[in-house]
């Protein structure tokens, strides 16, 4: 059997995008001929990407025969890693959660114990025979070159500049491998859980900072995948000879201010105990002042770097996830106070700045999406349709 054509691989996303379509809706969408449907139909059928679901009655004349994607063809495999853990799914086709688990995990480690956690953490997920795995998506918190899927100059993972992760866990796993950065996946996460695409800039204030930008309806990840990292520019709060040091070892960084790890270093050094972002948010909703002036002081800062992006790019939504959103309006006040003083006055006119609609897996629904368009574009079809001996 040949690889599946450009043609059929078209009409099963269309089909997978409408949930179901009968013979004329398709060519009337597409201006194909019939002949040409009933080509990529079968196509699709003998496959076993789309089945008949039955007919559906119309106004007159014989009922139409109704096609949908078959969701059960085959399945996914995610592993949202962040700074100290990774969530591991299994979903189907349509991105349906069939298991999932979460582990903690320290990504300064290095990537062979971190690759080594993914594998495992993976390869414990219950699975089933009858959906094979067709592809995995990955998602780390560093730059990301794309399409290659290779970690560069990472500010905070050690040694894992030149990584180039499809590379490492393609052969492993025996899937072809999608890497994206994590940031990059929440900001398409907000839009998949909305349902509203409109543009926005995500913001991510964990352990580190880093940003995400949706505009016109698609991920802006750059000429070589490194937009977005918000966390490492410079703000310029007080003078070089004191502004604090950033763990990618520059000075006077977002990040060196109100990342997670920082406000916890600020709390120690105001003699309040805390390891990271997950302190620092205990410690504020115990209603301690010190980490109340922290906090709202960071979102000044943050909000320094984001009016910035603001004025740049002109989004109609800010949105703040990662672990230290949970702080709410003392950081978000911070953030508002700052863009509203910086950024161009008609940026900011009808600007929604709010927490994450999701905060606890935002990341995972974007990438559990990306995975299941990627996963149906031409190219990957055709490979992961040899690799599972669909098509040969």
């Amino acid at each position: 059997m040949p690889d599946v054509s450009e043609g059929a691989t078209e009409l099963l996303r269309l089909v997978a995008s409408s949930r179901s379509e009968t013979r004329a809706s398709i060519a009337r969408v597409t201006g194909w001929a019939r002949n040409t449907v009933n080509a990529r139909l079968d196509e699709l059928l003998d496959l076993g990407l789309v089945t008949d679901t039955g007919a559906v009655g119309g106004s007159r004349g014989r009922p139409a025969a109704r096609f949908s994607f078959d969701a059960s063809a085959g399945s996914l495999l995610i592993a949202d890693v962040g700074a100290s853990a990774a969530r591991f799914a299994h979903v189907d086709l349509r991105g349906a959660v069939l298991s999932q688990q979460e582990v903690s995990l320290d990504i300064t480690a290095g990537p062979e114990p971190v690759l080594d956690a993914v594998v495992r953490g993976l390869e414990a997920l219950p699975t089933r025979d009858d959906l094979p795995a067709w592809a995995l998506g990955v998602s780390l918190p560093g730059p990301i070159e794309q399409p290659a899927g290779r970690v560069v100059s990472p500010p905070i993972m050690t040694g894992w500049d030149g990584m180039n992760v499809p590379e490492v866990l393609g052969p492993r796993l025996r899937v072809p491998v999608l890497v994206e950065n994590d940031v990059n996946a929440m900001a398409w996460g907000e839009v998949v859980s909305t349902g509203r695409m409109r543009d926005l800039l995500f913001v991510k204030v964990g352990t580190g900072v880093g940003a995400g930008l949706v505009l016109n309806g698609a991920l802006l990840s750059g000429a070589r995948g490194a937009a977005g990292d918000l966390g490492h520019t410079h703000v310029g709060v007080g003078d070089g000879a004191v502004q604090p040091l950033c763990r990618c070892g520059k000075r006077g960084c977002v990040e060196a201010y109100a990342g997670g790890w920082a406000i916890a270093r600020d709390l120690n050094d105001a003699g309040v105990d805390a390891a990271g972002a997950a302190d620092v948010v205990a410690r504020l909703q115990a209603g301690d002042p010190v980490a109340v002036d922290l906090v709202r002081e960071a979102g000044r800062v943050l909000g320094a770097g984001i009016a910035a992006a603001v004025s740049l790019v002109n989004p109609a939504e800010v949105v703040i996830g990662g672990q230290l959103s949970h702080a709410g309006e003392h950081l978000l006040m911070g953030i508002r106070e700052k863009v509203a003083a910086y950024a161009l006055p008609l940026a900011t006119q009808e600007l929604v700045i709010r927490t994450a609609s999701r905060p606890h897996d935002v990341g995972l629904v974007g990438l559990v999406d990306r995975m299941t368009r990627w996963a149906l574009e031409h190219a990957h079809l055709s490979e992961i349709l040899r690799r599972v001996g669909v098509a040969s």
